[in-house]
Order: structure tokens, then C-alpha cells, then sequence
């Protein structure tokens, strides 16, 4: 995946949560924002230091990365995924079927 689709900056981040459009389960929360200026989607992971050390953060946000970059997206839109530390016990198949279901009940996979 591009790193054009991805949200680097922390005030950018901050508008996507202030937003208040989130939904969860207890694996992820998702906090969607609209955003016109941009002709395609951008998104952002943030794993906490309490789900394990370096590498296996960055294990989930890759493996998070790939799902994103399966689905079809809906332009247009900012989305924050925040990664839980149950989310550790999940096999990968678990993880793809638990944030697909909430890019879905956000209204964030485009429906073809």
C-alpha cells in the first residue's frame, strides 16, 4: 500500500477522532471522517505499547495494512483504526473477519 494512503501527521489524526463517528468491537475502534479535498482514501493504525513489544506491533499494523489494501474503499474518506491488545489472540483469518465487518458497518468498503 502507498504511503499516500496513510495518515502521518497527529493533528490530522485528531480531527479523524474528534469527529465522534466511530464504531467497535473489542478487537478495534474505528473513527471515519469525511474528507473532499483528497481524491482517494487515506487511513491510519495505532497500536498500543500494552499489546506487546516492537515487532509485534509492528506484525498487526502489517498484516492491518494488508486487509485495508484487499478491500474497496469509498473515496474521499479519513479512517483511524485503533488496535486493542485482545486482538493478540486473533489468527489472522479472526482479524480480517472483525475489522471487515466494521469497515462495513461504518459504511467504509464501497458496495460494487
Amino acid at each position: 500500500m502507498k504511503k499516500r494512503f496513510r495518515v502521518k501527521k497527529s493533528e490530522q489524526i485528531e480531527k479523524i477522532v474528534h469527529t465522534r463517528k466511530m464504531v467497535k468491537n473489542p478487537y478495534f475502534r474505528l473513527y471515519k471522517r469525511e474528507n473532499h479535498d483528497l481524491p482517494h482514501f487515506r487511513f491510519a493504525v495505532s497500536v498500543s505499547k500494552k499489546y506487546g513489544k516492537a515487532h509485534e506491533r509492528n506484525k498487526v499494523k502489517r498484516q492491518i495494512r494488508a486487509i485495508v489494501a484487499a478491500q474497496t474503499i469509498r473515496k474521499s474518506i479519513d479512517f483511524l483504526i485503533v488496535v486493542s491488545p485482545q486482538t493478540k489472540s486473533l489468527s489472522f483469518a479472526a482479524m480480517q473477519e472483525a475489522l471487515c465487518s466494521l469497515l462495513a458497518r461504518h459504511n467504509i468498503i464501497e458496495v460494487s
